[in-house]
């Protein structure tokens, strides 16, 4: 067991151990160099912190992260409001507008259905999303979630949710591989994918 010779220290160094991808020693690294910082720095550092996990909102029509109640996509009247993308999280939006291909609005589910992991489809935004569809101001609803099997068995569901509204239903292209995600895949890549999408096919139903 790692010996350290502050408490202060240590304790620091367990909070960023908790974040993704952050293990003892990279954790200790990252306080190491904060500790080396001004202390108006690290104080900006903390506050910022903290003003993100108190003062952030989310868009109450898509569902993405926001400084106001409703985001600046949404709010944009040169976005096309009648194509709504699907996709499983806030990057997957991040991901898609570096391509600069979309023109539409999104809708952010907040995960995909896994059972395995306990998620069902009352824990995602997918009630808001059919009652969005169904006030009859959209045209298209593009499927962009990652081609996994949990991503397919989403894209189903949703699929069944929808399909009695009229509204054309279509997914990505084929050009993300199986099994890859929106936020991994090359903007050429998932660029040529929004644009040549196909309608949705519910393989499930096969």
């Amino acid at each position: 067991m790692q010996s350290y010779p502050s408490k202060l220290l240590e304790n620091a160094i367990n909070e960023f151990s908790k974040l993704p991808g952050i293990g003892k020693k990279t954790a200790l690294r990252l306080v190491l160099h904060l500790l080396k910082q001004e202390k108006e720095d690290v104080t900006n550092f903390g506050n910022a912190i903290m003003q993100l996990r108190n003062e952030i909102k989310f868009c109450k029509s898509c569902h993405n992260i926001s400084d106001t109640e409703t985001c600046d996509i949404c709010a944009n009247p040169q976005r096309d409001h009648t194509q709504i993308c699907v996709v499983e999280n806030i990057r997957d939006v991040m991901a898609i507008e570096c391509t600069r291909q979309f023109k539409g609005v999104y809708h952010v589910l907040g995960g995909i259905i896994s059972p395995m992991d306990g998620i069902g489809p009352k824990d995602l935004n997918i009630d808001s999303l059919e009652k969005k569809v169904a006030e009859g101001n959209a045209r298209e609803l593009i499927l962009a979630l990652s081609t996994t099997l949990e991503g397919d068995a989403t894209n189903y569901y949703i699929f069944k949710r929808i399909c009695k509204y009229s509204i054309e239903i279509t997914t990505i292209a084929r050009g993300v591989s199986i099994g890859d995600e929106l936020e991994y895949t090359d903007e050429i890549t998932l660029g040529r994918s929004i644009l040549n999408r196909v309608h949705f096919e519910p393989l499930l139903a096969r």
